[in-house]
């Protein structure tokens, strides 16, 4: 996808305070977020114009910024899934407009915390009569799976450098260890605190008040969230153009272009349009001065990245896939500048180093910029290290600099099945991976011996990114908030995508130039090689824990969608440790609420 910027227009409207004279008649952009927003294209959005990612969503905003014809803007928000950090994004946005002097209202049918942080940026909260709030403060779950594995025969030998790093206590033990348990709590202190924040500034509320707000509207009907303060209005749908008309004095009316259709899409009146779109591939390069954002979304693997988990997770990031990706923009001489956007709880420890050398010779032919989204944690934080300047919200995840390595020893496994396994070996190590053998002392500290190396690999990218850095405060496994790791050098300034992009075409004197992302999509005949290749791959949006895994399926939708999710990224992560023995992984059994 290719967007059209220009950084000098963008930045201008910041700052201007002074309210503008509303006519009579009143024209509001109508903006609409339903689901999720991905920060990057999908493989089939170049064929469909109406596709949109985060960063259309934001441009949306500043558009109704700049146009003198729109005297506001409604933000209705639909079964939106928005992220901490992309409403944190979505506030500033929200702020260019209001600080041209134009009204930013928002409506929900229900609000949750998500809907209540988005509506702290604008003028107005309106919500559906009827509709229900649902706001407690945050809530975090995080599973242990030692008993698990032991009840079906599987011993977790997983060793790991940095005393705060976590990520083998999922598979190890039943309850949090001290380290642990300081790490996660401080993490979360962190958050909401960011969270409190942004709702007592937002709507004029004391800490007293938010407390009282919160322990009564934990499951609450609209008008008591009107009693509190945290909305204002209560409205049918319907009726919402009416009550709009009496707060602007005159007749108003909805623009729902905003949100800028792409060109492309399948032309239906042509009978042979599906026959060239088949052999037709993406015109993915900049057609004048450009800057890529090069995408590194995902669990951080060896090889190509992946749409989906063998556990139905969440996709991978492969190191091959980034690396041709690099190539490509290295090539485009159009490219005057990359800034990585990165979302990742980290991986393969080979694949991240692969990833960082990636950029280290991208930034000696171009600038190399990086912004956080909800994480740069583990592996994910070795690569952005390889960027020249760190971007990060208030609530983006950052850290966990350490290293998580060993296999799983399936013998009782193997017994309670009958499987019986008879092994063979030459040479003095070959063994080591065995899975029907436990390692003895000697041979665990050959892999703690081993994962040392990894891990003063992975300091030293740290120290050589972060000039001045004080790993005796940030390594070890520690988790930080983006404000945080800001105080402690670990990032330069807060600030979303669109802040990285205008602010690195600034620093390269770009006047109007294009957004390009990275991968490149791929085009239709090159997508159905790869599916029809891969005889044991599902369908187009088959769960990859049906058929053969009808147990997992089960237990997915016992503990429910989310949840899995999280145990699933756990899971895939133990899995490649197959491949894999050394991983720069944070502990993904979270969830957040």
């Amino acid at each position: 996808m290719r967007t059209r910027m220009t950084a000098l227009l963008a930045l201008a409207t910041v700052g201007l305070a002074a309210p503008l004279a509303i006519a009579d008649d009143a024209k509001l952009g109508w903006i609409e977020i339903s689901g999720a927003m991905p920060d990057s294209p999908g493989p089939f959005d170049w064929l469909n114009p109406d596709a949109h990612t985060f960063g259309d969503l934001l441009a949306a905003f500043e558009d109704a910024a700049e146009n003198d014809s729109i005297d506001g803007v409604l933000v209705r928000l639909k079964d939106a899934q928005l992220g901490f950090t992309q409403i944190e994004e979505l506030g500033k946005a929200m702020k260019l407009v209001r600080d041209a002097g134009k009204k930013v209202h928002v409506f929900a049918e229900a609000y949750t915390t998500s809907e209540f942080l988005v509506a702290s940026h604008a003028d107005e909260a309106m919500i559906q009569t009827g509709g229900g709030v649902y706001l407690s403060g945050m809530y975090m779950e995080e599973m242990y799976l030692a008993d698990t594995m032991a009840w079906i025969g599987v011993k977790p030998q997983l060793v790991q450098v940095g005393a705060y790093k976590g990520a083998n206590e999922t598979m190890m033990r039943s309850e949090p260890s001290p380290e642990w348990d300081r790490n996660i709590n401080r993490l979360l202190d962190g958050l909401y605190a960011n969270l409190r924040s942004t709702l007592k500034g937002g709507r004029d509320l004391s800490d007293a008040q938010l407390d009282e707000a919160m322990s009564d509207l934990w499951m609450a009907q609209a008008e008591a969230a009107v009693t509190h303060g945290l909305i204002d209005s209560v409205i049918d749908l319907p009726d919402i153009k009416d009550h709009l008309e009496s707060a602007y004095g005159g007749t108003v009316t909805f623009d729902t272009g905003l949100l800028v259709a792409r060109s492309g899409g399948l032309d239906t009146s042509d009978p042979f349009a599906l026959f060239k779109i088949l052999s037709a591939k993406p015109n993915h390069g900049p057609d004048g001065p450009a800057i890529a954002v090069l995408h590194v979304n995902g669990a951080i693997v060896d090889g190509e990245s992946s749409a989906g988990g063998l556990f139905g997770g969440a996709g991978t990031v492969g190191s091959r896939t980034i690396r041709n990706a690099i190539e490509d923009i290295i090539k485009a001489t159009d490219i005057k500048g990359v800034v990585v956007r990165i979302d990742s709880p980290g991986g393969s420890a080979t694949a991240s180093e692969v990833m960082w050398q990636g950029l280290q010779r991208l930034s000696d032919v171009k600038p190399v910029w990086v912004s956080v989204g909800s994480m740069a944690a583990s592996g994910g934080y070795y690569t952005a290290v390889g960027g020249d300047k760190i971007y990060v919200s208030p609530s983006s995840i950052v850290g966990s600099i350490g290293v998580v390595g060993g296999k799983l020893t399936m013998n009782e496994a193997f017994d309670h099945v009958k499987l019986n396994v008879h092994s063979r070996s030459r040479g003095p190590r070959s063994a080591m991976f065995a899975s029907d053998k436990a390692w003895g002392e000697s041979e665990l500290a050959e892999v703690r011996k081993k994962m040392t190396e990894t891990y003063d690999l992975f300091t030293s990218r740290v120290t050589q990114g972060r000039d001045g850095i004080d790993l005796s405060k940030t390594a070890e496994g520690r988790l930080f908030t983006g404000n945080q790791a800001i105080a402690l050098n670990m990032a330069d300034a807060i600030g979303g995508l669109d802040d990285a992009v205008l602010d690195l075409a600034v620093d390269l004197d770009l006047g109007e130039f294009e957004v390009v992302h990275y991968p490149a999509p791929k085009g239709l005949e090159e997508i159905f090689s790869e599916m029809f290749g891969m005889a044991s791959a599902p369908g187009a949006g088959q769960s990859q824990i049906a058929g053969p895994f009808p147990m997992l399926t089960a237990a997915r939708e016992l503990i429910g969608p989310q949840r899995w999710d999280a145990v699933a990224a756990s899971l895939e992560a133990t899995v490649r440790f197959r491949t894999q023995p050394v991983q720069l992984v944070m502990p993904r059994v979270l969830l957040f609420r």
